[in-house]
């Protein structure tokens, strides 16, 4: 079962690296000890082989053999032994006390030593070295220390262990802790401000520290927490410009209603009151249909439903939707149609959400055009770098134009610089304008035309860059 806790986990993750990197370190290490000294024994009995062969070819067997007893005495301190077989093949014990006297093989070939290892009858294990009969006049000698390389690498390896531990403990842990607190010091941070983030108010970034992965993931964080605060304060401001528009008609309303209601309103002021009432009542639905439309654009691309539409026809429809209205007011619509022999401009889109761009750009010249105005609907190829080929549709008025530096902010949700442009109207249109291009993969801008007048443009791509489409409530 693994701790719950990082820090525990990445402690325990170090230890768990350090026994393993240990283990593979002292075995490997183990190795190389013991054979350094057996190598050791071996180099020892090599030099002892040399006085022995001196000792044997300069003498009679009697003297030699006692020079052997007398040097081999370190030998046998050592717990070593030497045998001796003579050329007759009778074995003795020259020095030591072996528990068996068997004489392994010699060197063969043009070898004139052979050292190597044996065990004794009683499981002793010693490191022998043996020279070539040859160079001792027909004698055989074999000479063997005990193998103590297994003992002596061990102690040579505890020893070097302890001042590993020591320097993994004094080192290792802290480090191993400065690690885990390097990340667990800004997840603990995300996790209290992720606590936090449902009732706070304020988009302060965390700081960046820590490993990348943790780095990206505040990055997010703040991200999110920044596009939440925003999200918040639209929504402030929304609340607070609903309350200030649902004031006016609902007071407006109500106070009419009441006056035809206590019959204060008669005759022609009942029917100027009654048409009050039904021209705020519009009002009321055209602003509720607009927040409608805002709550499907959160859907994204995918509320859309793409098909093959003509730009001309949807310009000349929209102007046909407001004719009414427009000699009402004595504003003359112009549409302009395409010339002799020009290709159609046809693009892919949803239909009913252009309708919905055409119906609040005509519907906000409108309602700031005085009597005697003009609108020009028009329609055009366009293609601007780094965007894909598209068409342009835009609504141009010779009103008074936007005031200036609102161009961009005209764009945003209940924006409204100048009370005489907005109307009664909501101050969602144009938003909703540049959303549903967005939608597309498209844009929309507004600009003021001289000598005066504004036009807002939208870009709508060919083929909009929209992904597979599911069914959805269309956009009304």
């Amino acid at each position: 079962m693994l701790p719950r806790s990082l820090t525990s986990r990445i402690i325990l993750a170090f230890v768990g690296l350090s026994v393993a990197l240990l283990i593979a370190v002292s075995a490997t290490l183990f190795l190389v000890l013991r054979e350094q000294h057996q190598n050791q024994t071996k180099q020892s009995l090599g030099a002892q082989i040399v006085w022995l062969v001196y000792a044997v070819n300069s003498g009679k067997a009697a003297t030699w053999n006692a020079t052997i007893v007398d040097e081999g005495a370190q030998i046998q301190a050592d717990g070593g032994f030497i045998l001796t077989r003579n050329p007759n093949g009778a074995v003795r014990v020259l020095v030591g006390d072996p528990s068996s006297v068997e004489i392994p093989d010699g060197p063969t070939g043009t070898a004139t030593v052979k050292i190597d290892t044996t065990r004794t009858s009683d499981g002793k294990s010693y490191v022998y070295i043996e020279p070539a009969s040859t160079q001792t006049k027909g004698w055989t000698f074999v000479m063997a220390e005990p193998d103590r390389s297994t003992q002596e690498a061990l102690g040579d390896l505890i020893r070097a262990l302890l001042i590993v531990i020591v320097v993994l403990l004094v080192a290792g842990i802290p480090t191993a802790w400065l690690l885990s607190r390097s990340i667990t010091g800004p997840m603990r941070r995300l996790a209290e401000a992720a606590a936090e983030l449902p009732k706070s108010t304020s988009d302060k970034a965390l700081p960046l520290e820590g490993p990348t992965e943790v780095r990206v993931l505040t990055e997010r964080f703040n991200a999110m927490a920044h596009e939440l605060a925003s999200t918040r304060s639209e929504e402030t401001q929304m609340l607070a410009n609903l309350r200030h528009d649902l004031r006016t008609p609902l007071t407006s309303i109500g106070g009419f209603a009441e006056a035809i209601a206590d019959g204060t309103a008669s005759g022609d002021r009942a029917m100027t009151a009654a048409r009050t009432i039904a021209e705020e009542a519009q009002r009321l639905e055209r602003l509720v249909g607009e927040l409608g439309v805002v709550e499907r654009l959160r859907q994204g691309p995918a509320a859309l439903r793409p098909e093959v539409l003509d730009a001309m026809k949807l310009l000349t429809d929209a102007a046909a939707r407001f004719q009414s209205r427009a000699t009402t007011q004595r504003v003359t619509v112009d549409v302009a149609g395409a010339a002799p022999g020009e290709a159609g401009l046809t693009f892919t889109g949803d239909r009913l959400a252009v309708e919905r761009i055409l119906q609040n750009l005509v519907e906000n010249a409108l309602s700031v055009l005085p009597r005697g105005g003009h609108i020009w609907l028009r329609a055009a190829a366009l293609a601007m770098p780094g965007r894909p080929p598209g068409v342009s549709v835009s609504v141009t008025d010779d009103g008074a134009g936007f005031p200036p530096g609102t161009t961009e902010k005209v764009f945003e949700r209940f924006f409204r610089a100048d009370p005489s442009r907005s109307g009664t109207g909501s101050g969602l249109g144009l938003a909703i304008v540049r959303e549903l291009a967005r939608a597309h993969g498209g844009e929309a801008w507004a600009e003021n035309v001289a000598p005066h007048g504004a036009r807002v443009t939208v870009l709508l791509p060919l083929v909009p860059a929209m992904p597979a489409v599911r069914p959805q409530v269309p956009v009304k």
